[in-house]
């Protein structure tokens, strides 16, 4: 599917799970006390092989054509089997799944995000971020999943949330700022782009850190800033979230490539109204497709969420 220009209509599935706190907590947003265990990392990886094949062949009927995958410890990595939980899915399990999306009309791009608030599942690794060990291991990984994946047009790096805030409940936190959030974050861009493939990440650091972003970050790295409230008239919006749905503006008038992110997490209008103002804000030949999720876990407690955010984002894609 390589080389298609298409208009991306696109969903993202969690594999891994393993993204979030390194010890249980006792609350987590919106998550309901009995749902929390979901939010630590587990020894086994928490994806149900029916619902995902469910969701992914829904999605064929649908007409998505895209599947971002966030890895995490859902795929075995050969150059660093430490890695792999019980239930990681072998090289050779996860080339077959590729093989079957694409035999269904859906392109699976990978994601591994390298966040420091969602890298649970580097295990050890996430407690030694930016240091020669920490570049080894995330430079293996990428290589891997790059042949693994065929040399994907994308690889999604999350990058995402990456602040104290978003770690105030873990047993151990990092936070790069400055010179050493750029250093390393360019160490993914050029370790991605040197295996012949796209850099992509979540766009959020814009929100806090504006002018330096759009001055430092490569136009080369393809942008999904998200946003998952039903508010788009920016006169109305609360002036917190402004930023939020304003960077849309930003990075188009920056001249950015975007992949705009909606969900069904917080709403069931997001979708609808984010496409259509995203279709009247960003130049066509910048806006290369859409992206839907639930954040929810691959499991059956989740299936129905999964479902409905697939309807939600095919009746705004237009499929």
């Amino acid at each position: 599917m390589n080389g298609k220009t298409e208009e991306m209509r696109g969903m993202f599935l969690n594999l891994g799970y393993n993204m979030w706190s390194d010890v249980p907590v006792d609350s987590w947003g919106n998550t309901k006390k009995e749902d929390l265990g979901i939010v630590t990392a587990a020894d086994h990886l928490r994806c149900d092989g029916d619902v995902w094949q469910r969701v992914t062949d829904r999605m064929a009927q649908l007409k998505f054509n895209t599947v971002v995958i966030d890895l995490g410890e859902g795929c075995f990595y050969p150059s660093r089997p430490e890695l792999a939980v019980k239930g990681t899915w072998s090289v050779d399990k996860m080339r077959k799944e590729i093989a079957r999306l694409r035999g269904l009309g859906i392109e699976p791009i990978p994601k591994i995000n390298f966040s420091a608030s969602h890298d649970t599942w580097l295990k050890e690794y996430g407690r030694m971020v930016s240091t020669p060990d920490y570049y080894k291991v995330c430079a293996d990984v990428i290589r891997d999943v790059c042949e693994i994946f065929d040399r994907p047009r994308f690889l999604h790096l999350g990058y995402d949330e990456e602040s104290f805030g978003h770690q105030s409940k873990y047993a151990y936190g990092v936070v790069r700022k400055g010179d050493l959030w750029w250093h390393d974050f360019l160490f993914f861009v050029k370790t991605v782009e040197k295996e012949g493939v796209r850099p992509w990440i979540w766009s959020d650091y814009i929100w806090g850190h504006k002018d330096e972003f759009l001055a430092k970050m490569p136009k080369s790295v393809l942008q999904s800033n998200w946003y998952y409230r039903q508010w788009f008239n920016l006169e109305k919006i609360p002036a917190a979230r402004r930023i939020h749905l304003e960077s849309f503006l930003f990075l188009e008038k920056a001249g950015f490539d975007q992949i705009p992110c909606g969900s069904n997490w917080a709403c069931d209008e997001n979708i609808s109204g984010l496409v259509k103002f995203c279709r009247k804000n960003i130049a066509p030949e910048r806006l290369k497709g859409f992206l839907m999720t639930a954040w929810e876990p691959t499991l059956p407690g989740s299936e129905p969420k999964l479902m409905k955010s697939l309807e939600l984002a095919a009746a705004a894609y237009g499929l």
